[in-house]
C-alpha cells in the first residue's frame, strides 16, 4: 500500500507534556518512513497535577475525569496543528492520529480476571477540533482478549529496528521503564521491567523544585546507598515473569515512602532510584534475553547521562546507544509508534503481538472516530 501522513501523539506516565510527530508511513516499507515535523509541548501545571491526582481515588472522579479527558484533548490538538503547520499540510493531507490518551489506571487481569486499562482522552472532541479522523483507546483491546494492553510498542519497535540474525533490545525509558527484545530468530518478546522517570522525577520535584534532574547531574553526585537498594530491589513485580506490565499503581510515591528513603540523604536517594532503574532493565535483559549484542534507549531517561552510565556499566558486553544511532531521535520514538497503530487500524491489520502482551491472539487496536 502507498504511504500516507499520520499524526501520533503520545502522553506518557512521565507527565511532562504531549509529543507528537507527522510522519510518512508505508507499512510495507520501513525503510522510506519519513519524518515531516516533531512537537513537544508541556502540560499546563494545572492540567498535569490533576492527571497526577486522578491515578489514586478522589472525590469526583468521573466528572473530573471526563473535564482532564477535555483539556487533554484541547492540548493533543494544539500539537496538532502545530505539526501541521510545520510541515505545511492541511488536516486533509492527514490520513489518521493516532492518539494515546493519559494512562491514569492500568489494571489488566484484575478483580474479574478481565481487569481495564483506562486512559484519558475525549477522542470525539480532538476530531471535532483537529478536523482529523482519530485512532484512541488503543490497549482496550488487547485486554479483553486476555493480554495485558502493554507495551505495545514492540511491534513498532520490530518493524522499525530488528535486523536479520541479530538479537537487539529497544528500551523506552518513560515514567515507566520497557523492553522490547527483538530476537535473533524473528520472534519478539517485551514487558515493563520497573519504574524509571515517575519516581526519579517525583524526588528531584520533592527535593530540587524542579520537574526533573537535568542530565542526571544531581544523581551523579550521590551515592547509592546498598541497603535502600537492596530493599526497593525485594519488590516482588521484578521477579514475575513476563508478560507483565505496570505503571504507577504501583511505582508511585506512596510505594517509594514505604520504603523508607527519608532516612537516607535525598541525593544519594536519587542516584539510588537511578540504580535501581538501570538494575531492572539491565537484570531483565540479561534474564530474558541474553544473547543480545545490542541496545537502544528512547525516552526521555535517553537524555539522563549519568543513567545511560549506569545501563552501560551493568552491561559491559552489550553496546548502548539512544535509537538517535539507527536514524530516530529518542524523544519521536513513541509518538511514532502510535502513528504506526493508528495505519495499522486503519488498513486493517492487528497491531498487538500476543507473544508479548499475552492476549489470545492478534488483534486489530482502536477505536475510530472520523473528522
Amino acid at each position: 500500500m502507498a504511504s500516507a501522513a499520520y499524526v501520533g501523539l503520545m502522553s506518557g506516565t512521565s507527565l511532562d507534556g504531549v509529543d507528537g510527530v507527522l510522519v510518512e508511513l508505508d507499512l510495507d516499507d520501513p525503510q522510506t518512513w519519513r519524518v515531516h515535523a516533531h512537537v513537544h509541548q508541556p502540560f499546563a501545571r494545572p492540567l498535569a497535577d490533576e492527571l497526577l491526582a486522578l491515578n489514586a481515588p478522589g472525590p469526583d472522579e468521573l466528572h473530573r475525569a471526563a473535564l482532564a479527558g477535555n483539556a487533554l484533548a484541547r492540548a493533543y490538538a494544539a500539537v496538532t496543528a502545530e505539526l501541521l503547520e510545520r510541515a505545511g499540510m492541511a488536516a486533509g493531507g492527514v490520513r489518521a492520529i493516532g492518539a494515546h490518551g493519559q494512562t491514569v489506571r492500568h489494571r489488566p487481569q484484575s478483580f474479574d480476571g478481565t481487569g481495564y486499562t483506562l486512559q484519558l482522552l475525549n477522542a470525539a472532541l480532538l476530531a471535532e477540533l483537529s478536523g482529523v479522523d482519530v485512532v484512541a483507546d488503543l490497549r482496550s483491546r488487547d485486554v479483553a482478549a486476555g493480554g495485558q494492553g502493554a507495551p505495545l510498542v514492540p511491534a513498532f519497535h520490530r518493524a522499525r529496528f530488528a535486523r536479520s540474525g541479530q538479537a537487539i533490545a529497544v528500551l523506552n525509558l518513560g515514567g515507566i521503564g520497557n523492553l522490547s527484545l527483538l530476537h535473533a530468530d524473528g520472534s519478539v518478546t517485551g514487558f515493563d521491567c520497573g519504574p524509571a522517570n515517575a519516581l526519579l522525577d517525583h524526588w528531584a520535584r520533592r527535593h530540587l523544585g524542579q520537574d526533573f534532574d537535568a542530565g542526571g547531574r544531581w544523581a551523579a553526585g550521590g551515592r547509592v546507598d546498598a541497603t535502600l537498594l537492596a530493599a526497593l530491589q525485594r519488590e516482588p513485580y521484578f521477579a514475575l515473569p513476563p508478560p507483565k506490565s505496570t505503571g504507577r499503581d504501583l511505582f508511585n510515591a506512596d510505594w517509594l515512602a514505604g520504603v523508607g528513603p527519608d532516612s537516607v540523604a535525598a541525593q544519594d536517594v536519587q542516584a539510588t532510584l537511578a540504580e535501581l532503574t538501570a538494575w531492572a532493565a539491565a537484570q531483565a535483559l540479561q534474564l530474558h534475553g541474553p544473547a543480545t549484542t545490542e541496545l537502544l534507549v528512547c525516552g526521555g531517561g535517553a537524555f539522563n547521562d549519568d543513567l545511560m552510565a549506569r545501563l552501560r556499566a551493568r552491561l559491559p558486553g552489550c553496546t548502548v546507544s539512544t535509537t538517535a544511532a539507527r536514524g530516530l531521535p529518542p524523544d519521536q520514538v513513541e509518538a511514532c509508534a502510535f502513528a504506526w497503530l493508528a495505519a495499522a487500524l486503519v488498513q486493517r491489520r492487528p497491531g498487538n503481538l500476543a507473544s508479548v502482551t499475552g492476549a489470545r491472539g492478534p488483534r486489530l487496536l482502536g477505536a475510530l472516530y472520523p473528522a
